[in-house]
């Protein structure tokens, strides 16, 4: 019964030291994307407490340890919306930022293609380049953007970092209006990819395994290009008449606005609408708008148009869609100086 009593009691001191051994080890170990820190010893030693002839004795055991292996894990993530250009653009940019979330230090290669399937054409990657760095973080591709080169200079990112980078690509004149074009953006680890779980001995940082994660420690992402070939012109002119008959702009003279709206290519225009603010310092004339001559009320009916007070005061026109078979569209409203 002894015995038993400092067995229970010797496995009990065990569980309470394991237990304080993992709470101190949770509190100081530090957080990475993937886990613990590559290259990190965890070492491990047990204990063993009894009584001898009435003396309290404690044998341990050897020391096992082992050094954390490197984790691989890429991630791209596609940052632009859907990009808007016209046949023949030239230099289009879509952005991409591309995240190291492993436990190491990792070194990507970037690969760029424009020929992926679901879309309605292909976009043209730019020449010479077509990679960049989004040196200014703009957001966008300028002159000082730095290209990309696979072997000179891919990025190296720290557990978490993230490198900001360009697909740049021309658009063919022979798009139609509507259609889609994508680009995608693959980033592969250099020290490998595979598999989750693949090993590659001796590869990761400080010469410890590396693992490829959940990820395949490769990662793509696409953008779109979407083609508007619409040209809208608008032009507006004002004509003042005062309240002796002349020209000028005094207190109580009258402002006539007009509004041209022409699609000047090939096209839709869907669902044009003209919003124009009433100028500070002067009030609009009721009943004054008018579209290709017709008389539009003032009030939200059922007719293309209203004088909107919800807000700051608008003039507001729908002109439905628009093709350049429909021409110039007149819109005329008044209003007078304050």
């Amino acid at each position: 019964m002894e015995s038993a009593g400092r067995f229970r009691a010797f496995v009990a001191t065990w569980l309470r030291r394991t237990f304080m051994l993992c709470a101190l080890c949770m509190l100081t170990a530090p957080a990475y994307a993937a886990g613990t820190a590559v290259g990190t010893l965890i070492e491990n030693t047990a204990s063993v407490d009894f009584t001898q002839t009435g003396a309290q004795q404690t044998t341990t055991s050897n020391t096992v340890s082992f050094l954390v292996a490197e984790r691989i894990d890429i991630v791209v993530t596609l940052l632009s919306g859907q990009v808007v250009v016209s046949p023949g653009d030239v230099d289009r940019a879509l952005l991409f930022t591309v995240t190291n979330t492993g436990n190491g230090a990792e070194t990507v290669e970037l690969t760029m293609n424009s020929i992926v399937a679901g879309d309605d054409f292909d976009p043209v990657p730019a020449l010479p380049d077509a990679i960049f760095f989004d040196t200014d973080n703009s957001g966008d591709f300028n002159i000082g953007d730095v290209a990309y080169t696979s072997g000179v200079n891919d990025p190296t990112l720290s557990p978490d970092e993230s490198v900001d980078v360009l697909l740049v690509n021309d658009i063919p004149g022979t798009t139609a209006n509507g259609h889609l074009g994508r680009s995608e953006l693959l980033a592969t680890a250099t020290t490998g990819s595979g598999s989750p779980g693949t090993v590659f001995a001796g590869q990761g940082d400080g010469g410890v395994d590396a693992v490829v994660g959940t990820t395949a420690a490769a990662a793509t992402a696409f953008g779109e290009y979407l083609v508007d070939d619409v040209a809208i012109n608008v032009v507006k002119s004002q004509a003042v008449s005062d309240p002796s008959g002349g020209t000028a702009p005094v207190v109580g003279a009258t402002i006539t606005y007009a509004i041209t709206v022409e699609v000047v290519s090939t096209g839709t225009a869907t669902a044009a609408t003209i919003g124009d603010l009433i100028p500070t310092w002067s009030s609009f004339v009721a009943d004054s708008i008018t579209l290709n001559g017709a008389v539009i009320t003032d009030a939200t009916d059922g007719d293309a148009g209203e004088f909107d007070l919800t807000g700051a005061p608008t003039v507001v026109v729908r002109l439905g869609d628009l093709t350049q078979a429909d021409g110039p569209q007149s819109i005329v409203f008044r209003v007078t100086i304050d």
